[in-house]
């Protein structure tokens, strides 16, 4: 298992619904900004950076299983624990756990991809590909 990040994350307002409830799309939008944070934590460079160096632009989502298991309302303060659980060829798996102290809020896997653009006779199609992941990237993360 790799290190594990956390992002803070504070819930305002308008991330609730009228019941006061943190809307669901808004912990996928979180989780989603802990990825990226996870990554430069480790050290990894931009993706603009790494697009130049390694034709990586960046690590899109390709599958997701969530776990709601109490909510959070406005002007809590929310702890997003970032781990790579799995290392795949050309995928890993992300596992998340959005706590608000000792109570897990939300617990979710992501599986994402290593993307470049499209090369070849595919080139001219807009588009992404799949790429084997950078060993030191994959360095940086352990």
């Amino acid at each position: 298992m790799s290190k594990t990040i956390v992002y803070p994350q504070k819930v305002e307002f308008g991330d609730c619904d009228p019941a006061r409830i943190v809307w669901f799309p808004n912990f996928f939008r979180w989780i989603d900004a802990a990825s990226r944070h996870f990554f430069v934590q480790c050290g990894v460079p931009s993706w603009h950076e790494t697009e130049q160096t390694l034709g990586v632009i960046g690590t899109p989502l390709v599958d997701t299983h969530a776990r709601f298991v109490k909510t959070a309302s406005y002007g809590d303060l929310l702890e997003i624990h970032t781990s790579i659980t799995e290392w795949r060829k050309k995928s890993f798996v992300m596992h998340y756990e959005i706590r608000r102290g000792d109570d897990l809020i939300m617990a979710c896997d992501e599986v994402r991809i290593f993307a470049a653009h499209r090369e070849g006779a595919n080139a001219s199609q807009p588009g992404i590909r799949a790429v084997a992941i950078p060993p030191s990237i994959r360095s940086l993360c352990d």
